[in-house]
């Protein structure tokens, strides 16, 4: 009787044998891989002596991840000091805000440089202003020291189409803005009061960061864009150069006599569509996204 002679699962299936080592191989190597840098790499950064780098990049609508990284370097004593390379137009009213207190944070314990990039307008310069030190390049687009509000109003549009909005609301100005209505004068006047008063805010942040008086900072701040050499002459920016300017004063500040690792962060999250939506969009209405009736931004 002829014995029958069993087939192994690689031999049953070739392909599917041959899949799973790739895979079990593609999984060993990265998991040697992290397992190196953390013996290795980040082992030997956490001890080492260092600077810090964080990249700003972009509208600031949610300023948490670069807020939580610049508290890391805070805390951490082997940073020596940070830079933060600013491409930002503006943003919303209170990331900005929450950034700007991160920043002063840090500069009150160690060295901070900004290094701007093509942009640090508006919002991108009240986060920079708390630094030790600003370093711009001469057509680097800055300042612009000023809030906006803007409202849509389509109130003929639905009365040609025939359309009648009805609002119930618990006081006069719970309504102010409504796209559905005319804006009377009382709540134009309330709705500035609350431009005004942020950009008080704005203009005291500035004072107290570059200590600079308040009527020298209002003299340049009504709105308008400057460049990196028009800033220096305002007072606004210290030093021009580029990043490796940067650099080389953070070491100074450091009193470090050869370059040292740099820490870079935070981890940019956002998706490919994200970057191309975010950059195709213009700054008014990517600066709407929070979906709050009132939109006021730097």
């Amino acid at each position: 009787m002829q014995q029958t002679t069993r087939l192994s699962f690689s031999q049953k299936h070739p392909f599917l044998f041959g899949l799973m080592l790739i895979l079990v191989a593609v999984a060993l190597f990265w998991g040697a891989m992290a397992t190196l840098r953390f013996f290795i790499g980040d082992n030997d950064l956490i001890s080492t002596q260092r600077v810090g780098v964080i990249n700003v990049q972009g509208m600031l609508l949610d300023t948490t991840p670069y807020v939580e990284f610049a508290e890391t370097l805070r805390h951490d004593d082997n940073v020596r000091g940070v830079l933060v390379r600013v491409n930002s137009p503006g943003g919303a009213v209170a990331p900005s805000q929450e950034l700007y207190n991160a920043i002063r944070r840090l500069a009150a314990v160690k060295p901070v440089v900004v290094s701007m990039g093509a942009a640090a307008a508006s919002g991108g310069y009240y986060i920079s202003a708390p630094a030790t030190l600003i370093v711009a390049n001469p057509a680097t687009l800055t300042g612009s020291i000023g809030v906006k509000m803007e409202l849509g109003n389509v109130q003929e549009l639905m009365s040609r189409l025939g359309v009648q909005h009805i609002s119930l609301t618990s006081g006069e100005l719970k309504n102010a803005g409504s796209p559905f209505q005319a804006m009377t004068p009382h709540e134009r006047e309330y709705l500035q009061s609350i431009v005004m008063d942020m950009y008080e805010q704005f203009i005291q942040a500035v004072a107290e960061g570059r200590d600079l008086p308040l009527e020298d900072v209002r003299k340049v701040a009504d709105g308008r864009a400057l460049t990196g050499r028009q800033a220096q002459q305002a007072g606004l920016v210290d030093v021009l150069g580029d990043r490796y300017v940067a650099m080389d004063e953070l070491l100074t500040l450091c009193n470090a006599t050869s370059p040292l690792p740099v820490q870079e962060g935070p981890e940019e999250e956002r998706t490919l569509l994200q970057e191309i939506f975010m950059s195709v969009l213009p700054q008014e209405l990517t600066s709407r996204m929070d979906g709050s009736q009132y939109r006021f931004f730097f």
